[in-house]
C-alpha cells in the first residue's frame, strides 16, 4: 500500500463548506500517479503506460478546509490487459474512510495507441511493492526508473 499526503487548498471548498466530489476524484488521481513512480514505473515515462476504464466512487462523509487527510493506493488485482486500483482517502485524526473508490486501468501501448498487454516485469514490481510490510509514503525516495516502465 501506498500513502499520498494531500494539502488542502482553499480552492477545494465548494459553497456547501466542503471539499467539492470533483477534488476528491483529482485526489484519487494523485494517488495512483505516486503510487506507479513509487513502485518504479512513473506514468508519464516509456512506451507502456496504463489508463482509465472504469472509475466506482463511494463518499462516507465531508472532508473540510483544516481536516487533514490522505490517500492510501494498492493494486489488489491483475488480468491480462489490465488492473484494478484500490484506494481510499482517510482522515489522518480518526483514521476513517471519507472516500473509496475503485478503478480498473487498460495496458496502453504509446507506439501503437492501442490496449497491450501489462508486462510481467511491471507486474512482478508492483508484486513486490505490495508485499512489502510497511506502507509507504509518497513523500521518501521512490525506486529508478527502467526502460519497461509505465
Amino acid at each position: 500500500m501506498h500513502i499520498t499526503p494531500i494539502q488542502l487548498r482553499f480552492n477545494d471548498i465548494d459553497q456547501m463548506g466542503h471539499v467539492n466530489n470533483a477534488v476528491i476524484m483529482e485526489f484519487f488521481d494523485l494517488g495512483k500517479s505516486e503510487y506507479f513512480t513509487a513502485v518504479g514505473v512513473p506514468p508519464e515515462e516509456g512506451v507502456f503506460t496504463v489508463m482509465v476504464v472504469r472509475v466506482e466512487v463511494d463518499f462516507h462523509r465531508q472532508i473540510r478546509y483544516h481536516d487533514r487527510v490522505y490517500v492510501t493506493t494498492s493494486v489488489d488485482h491483475f488480468g491480462n490487459k489490465s488492473l484494478a486500483v484500490r484506494q481510499q482517502v482517510v482522515d489522518e485524526a480518526t483514521g476513517e474512510a471519507c472516500a473509496t473508490c475503485r478503478t480498473v486501468m487498460s495496458g496502453y501501448s504509446r507506439s501503437t495507441q492501442r490496449a497491450a498487454v501489462i508486462p510481467d516485469t511491471i507486474k512482478e514490481r508492483i508484486l513486490r511493492y505490495e508485499q512489502e510490510e510497511q506502507p509507504k509514503d509518497s513523500r521518501k525516495d521512490a525506486p529508478a526508473a527502467s526502460d519497461d516502465t509505465l
